[in-house]
């Protein structure tokens, strides 16, 4: 474990909160979620469905409420794989092992690879990037391919 200006305390509170907020989210509980994890304002998304990089966190009445329809009743717990600090900055590498209700589909695993930067602004940690993908379990050359070609 690298540690820059962070101590020892604060990281496993941060590591703490990011547990806490992984389950929160699973249960659809975004407002929750959003006091435990606060995003900065140049917060960027690489979903584990692919696609376009996403800017911003929306917070929107509309859009929690349809979060917190998409996902329900899950539980997750956070493995750290690894986790380096610099000055202010803290990257989280972990394993979030987790099942849920998600966009109406039954109750499954959907545990996730997750890559996590957070910035202190102030005195607070502010997640400034989260890049997740469902690669838990290992895929073959050819289903990589395929998902590449699109």
């Amino acid at each position: 474990m690298s540690h820059g200006n962070i101590t020892d305390e604060e990281l496993a509170e941060l590591i703490r909160r990011t547990a806490e907020a992984a389950s929160v989210f699973m249960r659809g509980d975004m407002h929750r979620y959003l006091t435990l994890i606060p995003h900065a304002d140049d917060y960027t998304l690489m979903a584990p469905f692919g696609g376009e990089p996403t800017h911003g966190f929306d917070t929107s009445n509309e859009r929690l409420e349809a979060l917190e329809q998409y996902f329900q009743s899950g539980e997750a717990e956070l493995e750290v794989v690894q986790s380096y600090a610099s000055g202010d900055i803290v990257v989280l590498v972990v394993i979030e092992r987790q099942h849920g209700e998600v966009g109406g589909l039954l109750d499954q695993d959907w545990s996730l690879r997750v890559t996590l930067v957070y910035r202190r602004e102030a005195s607070e940690w502010r997640l400034v990037h989260r890049h997740a993908d469902p690669l838990v379990h290992g895929i073959s050359l050819e289903q990589a391919a395929a998902i590449a070609r699109g």
